[in-house]
């Protein structure tokens, strides 16, 4: 088996399980452990993981956030339904910003219910969905592209931001505790702040599952947001601090409305 191949079916098995053993992955590939590292080496260059002790993780971390090729083929179902209800907050003829993430680009493609729209965005799976649909004005955003949030970031977005107005903006984070949103990477971070900036409105978009975890960077306050969109209620101790904190959080439906 080929090296390309054996790391593409590590990554298969970490959307799968979310983790992988260093000594499963060498008797289910019949290689060394010392090629399993490399394998996990390389793959943890390229952003797709992050190596633990025995093994690996696509687990976010204080400084870690898997690929977007990663994250795109996890949770679909909740993205679809806090997409879903973060389209109801969306009227045709708005400017609207959608920051980079999966989670972002199901809402993106979603926005072509609402149309005629505006869409601003530096999210390269939206700019790519949408480009050359009918009623849809799409400004996208340049900046140094990176493949591990495929996204453009840094001075050239933020600038473009800076000149730039929307009726709302749709901002996803990886990480809420208490009543901050965290994200691990500053580039990411300070385009997200600025979309926040330049928006009349904005709505913070997070997985159930990433409530009660921290990252690197405090991106905002939860105050900060008009409304905040989760798929699955969280643990009472959290619905508490948010209540505490007069958070309002709003639970997406994952039933089929039909």
């Amino acid at each position: 088996m080929r090296r390309e191949e054996r790391q593409q079916l590590i990554v298969n098995l970490l959307v799968e399980n979310k983790t992988v053993d260093l000594d499963d992955l060498a008797d289910r590939f019949a290689v060394s452990k010392m090629t399993i590292h490399r394998d996990l080496d390389d793959l943890e260059q390229a952003g797709v993981l992050r190596k633990v002790r025995g093994g690996a993780t696509i687990d976010a971390g204080m400084q870690f956030e898997s690929d977007f090729r990663i994250r795109e083929r996890l949770g679909t179902e909740a993205k679809l339904a806090m997409a879903q209800t973060a389209l109801e907050l969306v009227e045709p003829g708005m400017t609207v910003m959608v920051n980079d993430g999966s989670m972002a680009a199901v809402l993106g493609e979603m926005l072509l219910q609402k149309r005629p729209l505006t869409l601003i965005t530096n999210n390269a799976a939206i700019m790519e969905r949408l480009k050359g649909e009918s009623a849809i004005t799409l400004i996208a955003l340049g900046g140094i592209y990176s493949a591990k949030f495929n996204a453009y970031l840094g001075v050239v977005t933020e600038e473009a931001l800076s000149r730039l107005r929307a009726d709302i903006a749709f901002i996803s984070t990886p990480a809420v505790s208490g009543r901050l949103a965290y994200h691990m990477d500053d580039n990411v971070v300070r385009a997200k702040r600025a979309m926040i900036a330049s928006s009349a409105r904005t709505c913070l978009l997070v997985n159930h599952q990433r409530i009660g975890h921290t990252a690197l960077h405090v991106m905002a306050d939860l105050a900060d947001f008009d409304a905040v969109i989760t798929d699955i209620a969280p643990d009472a101790a959290f619905l508490e601090e948010f209540e505490q904190a007069g958070i309002t959080l709003t639970i997406a439906s994952t039933q089929d409305p039909t």
